[in-house]
């Protein structure tokens, strides 16, 4: 059994009336950055939980290296976390902090100044982590992930309090981290950041797997075969490809998306028709419609729509 790997199996958990896991199952392989998304409250949470050992599941079995991580004798050293980055006591310093947790894994006192270092945090370490920002906490919790060097980590919303040079940061640590051959899931609401980094997208609506694919395969799927057609004339595009006996429709100001056609069969028929457009581009769903359309149902808290009265 690869040390890199995080199994969950048919882990179901009830809290009372509510089922909040019902028979989540993936599998996160060496070498992955894995988006873990979801809706409030669909089980993200809970499931990270139930991996790292503060839930118990009622039904099913979640294995980091092959391990249940709470029969793991130093549990640092194969498995980083960070599911709460406030979870600090504020009186001590980062760096006393980072030295307690190494203490109790038996890690060298050198490896607290190397994480230090790796999270940008050495102007800070001795400073008491109550005055820390949320970013800094944020740093100071990856650090402490980080300290046994392990094989597998968990992130929950490593991205919140970040400034835009803090995310670009994160972007290149977690890809560096899975280029090492470590298996990383990520928890978190930004579509956008996980498109970018995420090799595999596990999608969770009220405690079961909506989806669990790569980024491409997802946005392949959700962006069928449509065109989309840029003009200053969209009535005149629609009539000439109505004519044509394609259908279209405008989609935005200037934006005309036409299903069913390949581009240059569009191009053709609004060529003939001497209809002027800018630009014809193959439609292409980003990470955040695929998520949208896969839990447009699923989720458990929605604002009502209409106008704010003043």
């Amino acid at each position: 059994m690869d040390e890199a790997c995080i199994e969950v199996s048919g882990l179901r958990k009830r809290f009372g009336p509510t089922q909040a896991l019902d028979g989540v199952t993936f599998t996160v392989t060496p070498g992955t950055v894995a988006g873990f998304v979801g809706p409030n409250g669909a089980g993200k949470s809970t499931t990270i939980r139930v991996i790292l050992g503060l839930d118990a599941p009622d039904e099913g079995q979640a294995l980091v290296g092959g391990h249940i991580y709470t029969r793991l004798r130093f549990p640092m050293r194969r498995v980083g976390a960070l599911v709460d980055a406030a979870a600090v006591q504020p009186g001590r310093s980062g760096r006393n902090h980072l030295l307690w947790l190494a203490c109790s894994q038996r890690l060298p006192v050198s490896r607290v100044g190397e994480v230090i270092g790796m999270v940008g945090l050495d102007g800070a370490a001795r400073r008491k982590a109550g005055g820390y920002s949320l970013g800094m906490r944020q740093r100071l919790g990856i650090a402490a992930a980080m300290l046994g060097d392990p094989p597998v980590l968990l992130l929950d919303e490593p991205f919140n309090g970040m400034d835009p040079e803090g995310i670009i940061w994160i972007r290149g640590l977690l890809r560096r981290l899975a280029g090492e051959g470590r298996a990383v899931l990520v928890s978190s609401h930004l579509m956008a950041e996980l498109e970018d980094i995420a090799d595999q997208v596990i999608v969770l609506g009220r405690g079961r797997v909506l989806a669990d694919a790569t980024v491409a395969d997802l946005i392949a799927r959700a962006s069928g075969e449509a065109v989309q057609v840029r003009t200053t004339s969209p009535a005149d595009v629609i009539r000439a490809l109505n004519a044509a006996g394609a259908t279209a429709a405008i989609t935005d100001r200037g934006t005309v998306t036409v299903p069913g056609l390949p581009a240059e069969r569009v191009v053709s028929i609004l060529g003939a028709a001497g209809v002027a457009l800018s630009e014809v581009a193959a439609k292409r769903a980003s990470l955040e419609d695929v998520y949208l359309s896969l839990t447009g149902t699923e989720t458990e808290y929605r604002a009502a729509s209409g106008q704010v009265r003043r």
